[in-house]
């Protein structure tokens, strides 16, 4: 097919965008996000890859978080918005992809950083899928060279076979940081902040981790098959370290000045039997403790979107949602921009989610640097992209690993309040991220 003078290419419908992903995957800047190949039309529509970018961006040393993102927002008017052949319907039209780790914007953890705080990239391309129509799109921003355009096209509409990943190899077991009495102790420490008036509910996480060798990508495969999530994403860090992330959560979207969020808080383990996880399911949804802390969650999120937003509503309060090792109950949070806002402006006053940090916020973030046993790096931060239009979506960084530089590390926690018991929480807190652990295990694990 001759390229014709617009934005984007059809392409041959694939389901699975890492088909074609993985011809860059290696890349630098590769990034996915992956919306898991939705069956039905949930909030997961696209998927969008790309890499390449034309810049990244890290915060400098000591840079605020205000400066950095006026720095991100600068970038992304280097790529004006297309005038024509491009569908409004699709998510991206050139922008910013990137990630937000869980410390962007504090102030100093006491805990060894290893992940920058932030690193975003200003693209030019995008593989795209939309699920709904299932269609395939190359997007090329017309300020793209006529050469690097056909480079790009004759890659991803050729026939040639899919590069097959590399091996790779978990080396040991995940291990806790920390132990169970250790876990019990933390939580004693948050009952105490709490009876005491400090704070009402704070997220409260624990770390696990191993070693490893070979493709991250192979790894990410293994983890999408076996835990198909909607706001799921791999980033390439550098051709040995990656992060690979299989979020359920999302933290903010924005499409036409209409602001939506979805806080997780409430969770069950899935069943062994089908009549075991109708129960737990059921349980869920009559829980009194979960649902008093989602609408904690929901209050707090409302209050800080109201500045930057009209009309606010909640459209969805305590659905259930099921995953493959989890159900989870999950609200939507609605408003309307005000005119002269941005997605930037949104993650500079939201930003990290208030459904993994706690309320009240500020206290709550110090608190969990003090309890906590190491840097949470990208848990709980964000995968996002903010295109020249304005539209915009992100994660929430929960079932999310990090390999860096040999070291492989994912966490899991959940709300602690004072109807919490410790025993439950801690085990919690390990269903959460079981199902990867177990997956890499099974497939990759050396000895």
């Amino acid at each position: 097919m001759h390229p014709q003078p617009d934005c984007c290419y059809p392409l041959t419908w694939q389901a699975d965008i890492g088909l074609r992903f993985s011809k860059v995957q290696h890349a630098p800047g590769a990034i996915l996000l992956d919306s898991g190949q939705p069956s039905d039309s949930g909030p997961a529509r696209f998927d969008i890859a790309s890499a390449w970018p034309l810049a990244q961006l890290s915060p400098l040393s000591n840079e605020s978080a205000a400066d950095f993102l006026k720095r991100a927002r600068q970038l992304l008017q280097q790529l004006p918005t297309p005038h024509t052949g491009y569908s409004s319907e699709l998510p991206f039209s050139g922008g910013l992809l990137g990630y937000l780790g869980y410390h962007f914007g504090q102030q100093a953890s006491r805990h060894e950083r290893k992940l920058p705080e932030a690193q975003i990239g200003l693209y030019d391309w995008a593989l795209i899928n939309d699920h709904h129509k299932q269609q395939s799109w190359l997007f090329c921003h017309p300020q793209m060279e006529p050469e690097q355009r056909d480079s790009l096209l004759q890659l991803f509409q050729s026939e040639s076979a899919t590069p097959i990943a590399q091996s790779f190899a978990l080396l040991e077991k995940f291990q806790p940081l920390i132990s169970a009495d250790q876990y019990q102790q933390g939580i004693e420490q948050i009952h105490a902040a709490i009876n005491s008036g400090h704070c009402l509910q704070v997220n409260y996480t624990q770390r696990f981790s191993s070693r490893y060798s070979g493709d991250l990508w192979a790894a990410y495969q293994t983890l999408r098959q076996h835990c198909p999530t909607p706001y799921a994403g791999f980033v390439r860090l550098s051709e040995n370290s990656a992060i690979l992330s299989a979020s359920p959560e999302r933290f903010m979207g924005i499409n036409d000045g209409l602001i939506e969020a979805r806080p997780i808080k409430g969770t069950r383990r899935r069943g062994q039997t089908a009549g075991e996880d109708r129960e737990l399911a059921a349980e869920l949804l009559a829980s009194e403790k979960d649902r008093a802390e989602n609408l904690m969650i929901v209050e707090l999120q409302k209050a800080e979107l109201e500045p930057l937003c009209d009309d606010i509503n909640t459209p969805q309060l305590l659905a259930l949602e099921s995953y493959p090792n989890v159900h989870h109950l999950v609200s939507c949070i609605q408003g309307r921009l005000k005119p002269g806002l941005d997605a930037l402006d949104v993650l500079l006053h939201c930003f990290p989610g208030a459904s993994i940090s706690g309320t009240p916020k500020e206290p709550v973030l110090e608190l969990i640097d003090r309890l906590e046993a190491s840097s949470r790096e990208i848990y709980c931060g964000s995968l996002f992209y903010l295109d020249n239009r304005g539209r915009f979506d992100s994660s929430v960084c929960i079932r999310t690993l990090l390999a860096l530089d040999g070291q492989i590390d994912c966490w899991g926690g959940g709300g602690i309040t004072l109807a919490s018991d410790w025993q439950a929480e801690y085990q919690e807190s390990i269903d959460k991220v079981q199902v990867l652990m177990n997956a890499l295990q099974q497939e990759h694990l050396t000895s």
